[in-house]
């Protein structure tokens, strides 16, 4: 049987190989020197917890088998659709579990509604990000409950990774495109890969590509998310999304690759829009205006007197 240890300096060796491949063209070493890294800083928003097929196609991510009838994904029942084939039975059979409790009119717990830390990638999903870039490292703010993950550029990971909520991070830039190459993400209560509970292990290696792209695709990929996943309104979340359309948009792509969970590594992204609202910060704590089935603020009318 395989050890901890054993996955963990597996899956680090893993990240080394493709590590190497993206970073070591040496040939072209001086060119990329010489490419000015694109400017993703800021603040940038969606109005979407679901991920999207990737651009290229191939193995996208679990999507919800629960639809409106107008073909949107149905929140109110988060339901997996556990016969994708990515997904190794146990995976598959966790899924089905989750999507069952969802059906019988509960939650189950999942990292959002527990106010734990958002491991990579179920955290790419989130509604807002600001982005802080500087040469040695990229810092990433995450608009619910003061998450932040910080990305060491053009370094390695360490040979033995302690495992940590999210991860080991590493980046580069490819021209126009920030990678980011993520290890050693922490198992713990609630640990998924996304909304549906989709399962990993230590095994994990999540490899993300951020780009800029035109107004018009970014229009293009937000309409395309909103007739197959629910959006939620800026009246509930406060969060503005530029309404200038012609302006650049934000594309999160990213690899995930886990062998003792999935078949085979699978792609998914996310759009999102320059954000025209102040900075939010959501905090996860009890308040009556956001909770969940089985999860209501206690209350006592009688009397201490």
């Amino acid at each position: 049987m395989a050890t901890f240890a054993s996955i963990a300096i597996t899956a680090i060796a893993r990240a080394a190989v493709i590590s190497a491949a993206l970073v070591g063209l040496s040939s072209c070493g001086e060119q990329a020197a010489a490419t000015p890294a694109p400017d993703l800083s800021g603040l940038w928003a969606r109005s979407s917890v679901e991920f999207e097929p990737p651009t290229s196609g191939g193995p996208g991510p679990v999507i919800n088998k629960s639809r409106l009838p107008s073909g949107v994904s149905n929140l109110d029942q988060v339901v997996g659709d556990y016969s994708n084939p990515i997904l190794k039975p146990a995976a598959a059979e966790t899924i089905k579990r989750l999507g069952e409790v969802s059906l019988s009119g509960n939650v189950f717990p999942d990292p959002l509604n527990q106010c734990r830390p958002h491991p990579v990638p179920y955290i790419v999903g989130q509604l807002e990000i600001q982005l802080i870039q500087q040469p040695d490292e990229v810092t990433i703010l995450y608009e619910f409950n003061h998450q932040v993950r910080h990305v060491r550029m053009n370094a390695r990971h360490p040979d033995r990774v302690t495992p940590s909520w999210y991860g080991d991070s590493i980046g580069h830039y490819e021209g126009d495109t920030l990678v980011v190459d993520t290890v050693g993400i922490k198992l713990g209560p609630a640990s998924m890969v996304d909304i549906f509970g989709t399962p990993y292990s230590e095994a994990l290696h999540v490899v993300e590509r951020y780009r800029l792209i035109d107004g018009a695709a970014a229009t293009q990929a937000l309409a395309q998310n909103a007739r197959q996943n629910f959006t939620i309104p800026v009246e509930v979340t406060g969060i503005v999304l530029d309404p200038d359309e012609t302006h650049s948009g934000l594309q999160i792509e990213f690899t995930v690759d886990d062998p003792n969970m999935f078949t085979t590594p699978w792609s998914a992204r996310v759009t999102l829009r320059r954000g025209v609202n102040e900075w939010i910060e959501d905090v996860c704590a009890e308040n009556q205006h956001e909770y969940y089935a089985n999860n209501m603020i206690p209350t006592d009318d009688t009397p201490d007197f």
